[in-house]
């Protein structure tokens, strides 16, 4: 039976959700005024599988979520769409010491087996690593992963929403209050606002347990214009550097707690963020800064995050704390979120990820 859904934000989860409804013959809406997305001043690195957080609940939708881009990748193409958004280039992991590259190599041979989307594994030496990345002169040690890979979030979100629109869907840029109209109005409501569930939901009466977490990531243009061919880098640290093509490099984002909802550009961030790059990576000296991107980032108390339905409101489906493994987990999310507003059982367990535990009445 044909449903007719709204979706609220227009970002990674709410672009996923509403394109797989649309595939499936959906009357979609996607209201979204395309203010703050995380998804838009996210790093780009899908590569979840050497993390070292313990909740296991957190690296299953992790690593789920990075095996799932392959089945959307070939649903896109098979929709005549451009997945050339998501790009398995490798990623480079750099520690300070020896024994902690060894612990993490150790960490992703245990998880391959779970997880063959990690790929092939190797410890670099120094001459190995400036080989590949000659730009890096410092580093003693790396680890290669080979299933690691770029995502240039806001092109995923614009093919994605282009897609909703060709299978009928509409997109509206506004921001959509839910209230009775809208409840009225529709059979499901996907609430996709990311750190903006607390003030989407507080008209009826909720409260949900999010913080807002400020990111900005810099866009450089360097004269190295085959770097689509070089891997992302992983430092440890805030920052990552991801080389994206045309001599184009992503680096970021920052992670700014006390000033979560403020999306101005900060000069003097900004500063440090190219200055701690160029020590790194000698490649981005004398780069010129063609964007600054800044969205915001949603966590939860514990840093897990969750989806499924509004407690006491079957009618309304919500998902937040993605925090900064939102690129990784987003998609995932959105097809759970897809399948309970069409009125089939989610592929993970719901329990694992209520939103119970961060949604209140007042």
């Amino acid at each position: 039976m044909t449903r007719n859904i709204a979706i609220i934000g227009g970002g990674i989860v709410g672009a996923t959700a509403a394109y797989y409804l649309s595939r499936n013959g959906h009357q979609v809406t996607v209201f979204d005024e395309g203010t703050g997305q995380a998804t838009s001043a996210a790093a780009g690195i899908i590569c979840p599988w050497l993390s070292k957080r313990r909740n296991k609940k957190w690296y299953r939708l992790a690593s789920e979520g990075a095996a799932f881009y392959k089945q959307l990748c070939k649903d896109v193409q098979e929709d005549g769409g451009d997945a050339s958004f998501y790009t398995v280039s490798g990623a480079v992991l750099l520690k300070k010491t020896a024994k902690a590259t060894q612990e993490q190599y150790e960490i992703g041979l245990k998880r391959r087996e779970d997880a063959p989307e990690i790929g092939d594994l190797k410890i670099l030496s120094k001459e190995e690593l400036t080989t590949l990345l000659p730009s890096i002169q410092t580093q003693e040690n790396a680890l290669y992963v080979a299933g690691g890979a770029r995502l240039d979030g806001d092109a995923m979100v614009r093919e994605l929403l282009t897609l909703v629109k060709k299978a009928g869907g509409e997109v509206v840029r506004k921001w959509q209050p839910v209230d009775s109209s809208l409840l009225e109005t529709y059979d499901s409501v996907v609430l996709a606002t990311g750190a903006w569930l607390p003030q989407t939901l507080e008209p009826l009466g909720y409260e949900v347990a999010i913080r807002g977490q400020k990111g900005q990531l810099v866009v450089l243009q360097t004269g190295d214009y085959e770097n689509e061919k070089l891997p992302v880098i992983m430092p440890e640290g805030e920052i990552d550097i991801i080389p994206v093509g045309n001599g184009k490099v992503f680096v970021g984002a920052t992670h700014e707690n006390d000033l979560g909802y403020d999306l101005t550009v900060s000069p003097d961030i900004i500063a440090n963020l190219l200055a701690q790059g160029e020590t790194l990576f000698t490649g981005l000296e004398g780069a010129e800064t063609i964007a600054v991107k800044v969205g915001t980032r949603a966590y939860t108390p514990d840093f897990s995050p969750f989806f499924g339905y509004v407690p006491g409101a079957t009618q309304l489906l919500a998902a937040s704390g993605l925090g900064s493994s939102g690129l990784t987990t987003g998609p995932l999310i959105g097809y759970q979120l897809a399948r309970l507003a069409a009125g089939e059982a989610s592929t993970l367990p719901l329990e694992d990820y209520s939103p119970a535990a961060y949604i209140t009445s007042k």
